[in-house]
C-alpha cells in the first residue's frame, strides 16, 4: 500500500505569486520522463522573460545529456554568425558526483548545486532549473528550491502514469504514482524547513488540435487528480515541427521576425508564438524588481547650499 498522503495545504495559486525579497524566483521544470519538452519549454520561457526586461539565469542538472546547455550554445553561435543581438540567459551546468559512497556523493552534489545556484539567486530576477528525466539526487534538491514547479506532460496516458494509476474502465484515479509522491515528499521537506508553498503547475504539452477522445479523457483525469494532490493545469505547446527545427540554431519562436536580418516569421508560426506567451502568462510569475531610478544630478545651487551648510 502506498504511503502517499495529500499535502496539508496544497499549493494552488490563482493569484500572482509573491517574490521573495532579495532573491530570484526559482522556476523548476521537472518530470521524471524524458521527451516531455522540458528544455524547449525552459528556453522559450527564459527568452520571453528576458524580452520583458527580466534578468534570467538557467541551470542544467542533466549535464550528461545537456540538452538545454546545447540549446544555449547553439543560440550563442547563431547570434555570432549572423551578427544578431539575441537575449541569452546566464547558464551553468551541475554534474553528478562520481564518488562511490552514496552519502559522500550526495553531499558533494549538494555543495555543487548550491555553489551554482547562489550567484544567480542573489543577482537575477529568475532562475530556471532544467532537471533530468529520471529520479536523481540533484533533481530532488532542485524541487526543494522551487517557488514554481512546472511539469510538462505529453498528452498521453503513458506520461500520465508517472502522476497517477488510472482505472482503464472508469478513468478513476486509483492512487498517485511515483513522481506525484516524490513531489509531495519534497514539498513536505520544504515546509518543515520553513519554505513557502510550491505553486505546482502541470502543463499539457504537445496537444493535438483534434477533439480526440484521448484528449478529453486526459482532461477529465487531470482535473480529478489536480484536486486530490494539489496542482493546477495549463496548456503548453502544441505538436509542431518548428520547435524541433529551431534547436539547431538555438532559436525560439519569440526570435522570429517579419522582415529584418533575423529569421523570418510566417503566418503558420504566429499561433505557436501566442502559445508561448499564453503559457508564460498562465504561470503567474512575479514581475522583476524594478531598477532603482538614477540619482538626479546635483545642481550648482544645491552644491553651494551643501558647502555653506558644511
Amino acid at each position: 500500500m502506498s504511503s502517499f498522503q495529500p499535502a496539508a495545504n496544497p499549493s494552488i495559486a490563482p493569484a500572482q505569486a509573491e517574490r521573495v525579497p532579495g532573491r530570484a524566483h526559482v522556476l523548476v521544470i521537472g518530470n521524471e520522463k524524458g521527451g516531455s519538452g522540458k528544455s524547449t519549454t525552459a528556453l522559450h520561457i527564459a527568452v520571453s522573460l528576458m524580452r520583458d526586461g527580466a534578468s534570467v539565469a538557467t541551470l542544467d542538472l542533466d549535464a550528461r545529456q545537456a540538452t538545454l546547455g546545447r540549446y544555449i550554445e547553439n543560440r550563442v553561435a547563431y547570434a555570432r554568425r549572423k551578427g544578431l543581438d539575441l537575449p541569452v540567459p546566464t547558464h551553468a551546468a551541475v554534474t553528478a558526483s562520481t564518488l562511490p559512497d552514496r552519502v559522500e556523493a550526495e553531499a558533494d552534489e549538494q555543495a555543487r548545486f548550491e555553489a551554482a545556484l547562489e550567484p544567480p539567486l542573489l543577482s537575477a530576477d529568475f532562475v530556471l532549473i532544467d532537471t533530468p528525466g529520471s529520479d536523481t539526487h540533484l533533481s530532488r534538491l532542485a524541487h526543494m528550491w522551487a517557488d514554481t514547479l512546472l511539469t510538462p506532460l505529453n498528452d498521453s496516458f503513458i506520461d500520465l502514469d508517472l502522476l497517477a494509476r488510472v482505472d482503464p474502465d472508469t478513468l478513476k484515479v486509483v492512487r498517485p504514482s511515483v513522481y506525484a509522491e516524490a513531489v509531495w515528499k519534497q514539498r513536505q521537506v520544504r515546509a518543515v524547513q520553513g519554505g513557502r508553498p510550491v505553486d505546482w503547475v502541470v502543463m499539457r504539452n504537445r496537444l493535438s488540435s483534434l477533439a480526440a477522445r484521448n484528449k478529453r479523457d486526459m482532461g477529465t483525469v487531470l482535473e480529478a487528480l489536480a484536486k486530490r494532490i494539489g496542482f493546477r493545469t495549463t496548456t503548453g505547446l502544441s505538436e509542431r515541427v518548428i520547435y524541433r527545427e529551431l534547436f539547431l540554431n538555438g532559436l525560439t519562436l519569440l526570435d522570429l521576425t517579419r522582415g529584418g536580418s533575423g529569421p523570418s516569421l510566417t503566418l503558420s508560426h504566429v499561433a505557436a508564438r501566442q502559445e508561448v506567451r499564453d503559457l508564460v502568462a498562465s504561470l503567474n510569475l512575479p514581475p522583476p524588481v524594478p531598477a532603482a531610478p538614477p540619482a538626479a544630478p546635483a545642481t550648482q545651487e544645491a552644491i553651494a547650499e551643501q558647502q555653506a551648510a558644511g
